[in-house]
């Protein structure tokens, strides 16, 4: 079971659980080599640690990979401990303590999905209904800044989708955000609390008690930059990742319909004492909708861009490869429902059934959830079409924008 950890008191700590790690070889040669197992321990005297890095390539190059450490694995098991070492503490102290962590150019052997499994006890909810701590949250958009700009390892993008899945209303929210406006790298419960008119910057149906990672903080210190954008595209070039990535929007999507209206709003939705035509009931859902639709279509933007440029070699695998790892269809209940679950429930809800008809056709996937809803709820018919516009709208603006 997992467990939220404190912060440290120090680097010190970290520092002597992952070594001064230096960056080595690049992914794309990498992954055209088989490792040539060569150990090789450097000894950094300035630093007083061990760097281990094992050598592989062809006869005319050598490219180095990293080795993870056997104090590494132990946080696997140990999401205390691991939630720990990614908190980046106040004002991002430690950021470059986790960027020695996680940011490498290839990792030997199965480290960089145990680097995953470390991602994903450090920031995930140790339990079912259990909220996200703000140590873990910070740990969160760590991990997202250590690896900004990175070609990830081969076997690191799994554990990311997880951790992303996980924030799946963080990772929506905060897309596109200015960094002057928010406060920092993660809120409290708090601070996410809806206002009196029932809106929250940070997203709708928030769980009480619940942290929330700021993906879209920025701060002037080097390498503490957490883009969640550019992260999902890297992500997306993974089956695996892009089916974790791709099921948490479409469980996220049910899980907003099911709390709307019957007639499609905000059920706390508080009108101002002053009368405003902007002010509306439907604003949030609208807005909610728009996100996903647009995040789906983000997700089959990046898969047809890496089909094309070469990424995903072999569309029709990738495409097979994706289906096999998704869980399945999202439905949302045929009530309406008033629980707020945590973030890490919202993607790891249960599947109602199995994929139904092409799941790389996103408009049919998201359209067919939208069309049951509106049905089994009743929805009046000129607002169920004005959600599936808006939604359409936003999934055609995120598939052909290139950015």
């Amino acid at each position: 079971m997992r467990d939220g950890g404190s912060k440290g008191d120090s680097e010190s700590s970290l520092d002597n659980t992952v070594g001064d790690i230096g960056r080595c070889g690049r992914l794309r040669s990498f992954r055209e080599h088989r490792l040539a197992v060569c150990a090789v321990a450097f000894v950094v005297l300035a630093a007083g640690v061990t760097i281990p890095l094992v050598l592989s390539g062809s006869d005319d190059s050598e490219e180095a990979c990293y080795q993870v450490t056997a104090s590494t694995r132990v946080l696997v098991d140990d999401p205390r401990a691991a939630t720990e070492a990614l908190d980046p503490g106040e004002g991002l102290a430690r950021i470059g303590s986790v960027r020695k962590l996680l940011r490498h150019d290839s990792v030997c052997g199965d480290g960089a999905q145990v680097l995953g499994r470390v991602v994903d006890g450090a920031t995930g909810s140790p339990a079912p209904g259990r909220p996200h701590t703000a140590a873990q949250a910070q740990a969160a958009y760590a991990v997202a800044a250590a690896v900004h700009g990175l070609e990830l390892p081969r076997g690191l993008a799994p554990g990311l989708a997880r951790m992303v899945a996980e924030y799946v209303v963080d990772a929506g929210e905060n897309r596109g955000w200015g960094g002057d406006q928010l406060p920092g790298p993660a809120v409290s419960s708090q601070e996410a609390r809806p206002n009196s008119r029932g809106w929250s910057q940070y997203g709708s149906f928030l769980a009480p008690g619940e942290a929330h990672a700021v993906f879209g903080y920025t701060d002037a210190s080097p390498g503490a930059e957490a883009d969640i954008e550019a992260l999902v595209a890297e992500l997306s070039k993974d089956p695996e990742a892009f089916a974790i990535l791709y099921d948490a929007e479409r469980a996220s999507l049910a899980h907003h319909l099911e709390r709307f209206t019957d007639s499609g709003g905000n059920p706390a939705f508080r009108p101002p004492s002053r009368p405003d035509s902007l002010s509306k009931a439907t604003n949030g859902p609208d807005r909610d909708l728009q996100h996903v639709a647009d995040h789906v279509g983000s997700l089959m933007k990046h898969r047809a861009r890496y089909a094309t440029d070469g990424a995903i070699p072999d569309l029709a695998a990738f495409d097979k490869a994706v289906r096999r790892h998704s869980r399945g269809t999202f439905r949302p209940a045929e009530k309406q429902l008033n629980s707020r679950p945590v973030m890490g429930d919202i993607a790891d809800r249960p599947v109602s059934g199995p994929v139904e008809g092409d799941l790389m056709d996103g408009r049919h996937q998201v359209f067919g959830v939208l069309d049951g809803w509106a049905k089994d709820r009743g929805i009046p018919a000129r607002r169920a079409a004005a959600m599936k516009q808006l939604m359409d709208d936003a999934y055609v603006r995120a598939l052909w924008l290139r950015v």
